[in-house]
């Protein structure tokens, strides 16, 4: 896959929806908390206004609603502005 985010969004990688069972009930899918981290795929080269501080490999946290969902050979991904990006975890 070669996918070039442009401008300043960033290409991530959710992390995994955890998965929960309540009193040995097993979750359904369509009511899996979604994840709000992930790592980060590819990134744009900014703007003249904003530069890009995340990079290649940068674990994130972004809010439950940011981004696109997008799929690439069978791969879910979000799509977001950089400015979507809550926190880095170091």
């Amino acid at each position: 896959m070669n996918i070039k985010p442009l401008a300043d969004r960033v290409l991530v990688l959710p992390a995994p929806a955890e998965e929960k069972t309540i009193g040995g009930i097993i979750i359904p899918d369509t009511a899996k908390e979604k994840p709000l981290k992930g790592e980060v795929i590819a990134v744009g080269n900014g703007t003249k206004d904003e530069e890009m501080i995340l990079k290649v490999g940068d674990t994130v946290l972004y809010g439950k609603y940011a981004g696109t969902e997008i799929e690439l050979e069978g791969t879910k991904y979000l799509i977001m502005r950089q400015s979507d990006v809550l926190a880095v975890l170091g």
